[in-house]
């Protein structure tokens, strides 16, 4: 019997109906086609991985599918890894051609595809892969690169128009595991709301009033809450493009009213996608310092500090705080993520890969090629440059002076006076605070003297940069050209 031939669009972190390119080939084509996303068990046993993810994916799927509803068209989520549900739908199926954007994902997601890849070629299957965020895959050096970004930037916005083609049902019955969906029922509460819908929301407000103070407010945790775009989110699971995002911005009747502020945001979304571009010219990022030298670095993990670290309960008010928040919300403002990466290397002297994957499942807007050598950045293993040793109590002292996030989310320091809430140890010392009426709402102690930490870090650090750090990363810099690349050019 003839098998019906059909196309595939696989969704990845490009959950949206507009400006997709995966989809308008599938519909310009004559050819019936499917709409998949794929959970892959594999990758949920990623240490960075979190249901708050998946969460976030499937109720993004959900506002694609009352869009595509009319159309009779959904997006058809399958649970297994994609190696199996390929091999099933050629049995079922003669798969003509898959559309997806490239996925700058983990080293993970990258042999897979190097597998996939070699396993479409041997079925004469065709996979088309369309660039996304400007990345650039298989490139030999990023210059011009910011040149090629504004380019693609400006390139027209594709506007997906849909048909009543008729529809093409699978077979494909393997459901989730009780235990996932159980790990789905989150509180949800703190969270942004997921889709394509919202991310025009916050954009459209972020334009319209919010951005007035943006800069202002960019380094304060708890006015950044509203002043920032919190986009990000969306960014990072595709709800809205970057082009859409920089046209939007770019073009609004009001860009030259605040064109400072519009200005910073969009300087800040070409540096994302420039550090994702970094990610897919180097993966390892995720796993060794990019700095070899820095693998010589000794440290002795100590799990106390990073158990304390993790649950807020350092004794730093704005260090535990900004835990406490991302924890809750899934979100936290840039200086407050760099002040928990630099506290852990730096000041705990703890290894950056324990606390990064921690980090990675908090985030709501995790992007692995963000993450990644922002936390490396941060922990000051990238290279030979200037490294960043944020003071807890002056960041707090400068972006929370009277005190207003840190009570919000530490109940223990409601009745503390805001003369003392940077440095409630020196309030301690004089009361009983530590018990004071309710001894369940007791603060901690600090774990350690951050002046000796921040002191005995900068004598490590500076007493390991000898002329060996310096070759190792000429080195990286002259390997990175033979390594990766190359391959990713071949396949």
């Amino acid at each position: 019997m003839t098998k019906q031939s059909i196309n595939i669009v696989w969704l990845k972190r490009d959950l949206r109906t507009q400006d997709h390119l995966p989809l308008k080939m599938a519909e310009d084509s004559d050819i019936p086609y499917i709409i998949l996303y794929l959970i892959e068990p594999s990758l949920l046993k990623r240490p960075d991985w979190s249901p708050r993810h998946l969460w976030f994916a499937l109720e993004s799927i959900k506002n694609i599918n009352l869009t595509l509803k009319a159309y009779n068209k959904q997006v058809e989520v399958l649970y297994s890894e994609a190696e199996e549900i390929f091999n099933s739908l050629s049995i079922e199926y003669q798969i003509l051609n898959i559309f997806s954007h490239i996925e700058t994902g983990v080293k993970e997601t990258w042999d897979r595809d190097v597998r996939l890849r070699n396993h479409f070629k041997s079925k004469r299957i065709n996979w088309i892969e369309s660039p996304t965020n400007g990345v650039i895959r298989g490139i030999n050096s990023r210059n011009g690169w910011d040149r090629r970004w504004y380019e693609t930037m400006q390139m027209p916005i594709i506007h997906n128009r849909y048909s009543n083609r008729k529809t093409v049902s699978i077979k494909f019955n393997k459901p989730l595991p009780k235990s996932l969906t159980t790990s789905l029922s989150l509180n949800t509460e703190n969270f942004q709301p997921p889709g394509e819908k919202y991310a025009w929301e916050y954009l459209s407000s972020f334009v319209v009033d919010r951005s007035e103070a943006y800069l202002s407010n960019i380094s304060n945790p708890l006015k950044s809450k509203k002043s920032c775009s919190r986009i990000s989110v969306y960014l990072s699971w595709g709800n809205i493009s970057s082009k859409q995002c920089y046209q939007y911005i770019k073009y609004h009747p009001k860009f030259d009213q605040n064109k400072r502020n519009f200005n910073g945001f969009l300087t800040r979304l070409k540096w994302r996608c420039h550090f994702m571009q970094k990610f897919e010219d180097e993966c390892e990022y995720e796993t060794r310092c990019i700095n070899r030298g820095y693998e010589l670095l000794e440290r002795e993990r100590n799990q106390e500090f990073i158990t304390n670290w993790m649950r807020g309960k350092t004794g730093f008010p704005m260090i535990d705080a900004s835990i406490r928040s991302v924890v809750a919300s899934g979100w936290l403002n840039f200086r407050m993520r760099a002040m928990l990466v630099s506290f852990f290397c730096h000041h705990l002297d703890q290894d950056w890969r324990d606390g990064a994957n921690f980090l990675a499942k908090q985030f709501l807007d995790y992007e692995p090629g963000i993450h990644f050598p922002q936390f490396q950045m941060q922990a000051g293993t990238t290279g030979i440059n200037t490294i960043r040793i944020y003071n807890p109590v002056k960041q707090s002292q400068d972006h929370d002076k009277e005190g207003v996030f840190i009570k919000e989310w530490i109940p223990e320091l409601e009745s503390c006076p805001v003369d003392s809430i940077h440095e409630p140890w020196k309030y301690f010392s004089s009361t009983d605070f530590f018990q004071d009426i309710k001894p369940h709402l007791a603060y901690h102690k600090p774990i350690i003297d951050h002046k000796i930490g921040a002191s005995n870090a900068r004598k490590k650090i500076w007493g390991h940069r000898s002329n060996d750090l310096v070759k190792l990363e000429k080195q990286r810099i002259l390997d990175k050209h033979t390594r990766s690349n190359k391959l990713r050019v071949k396949t």
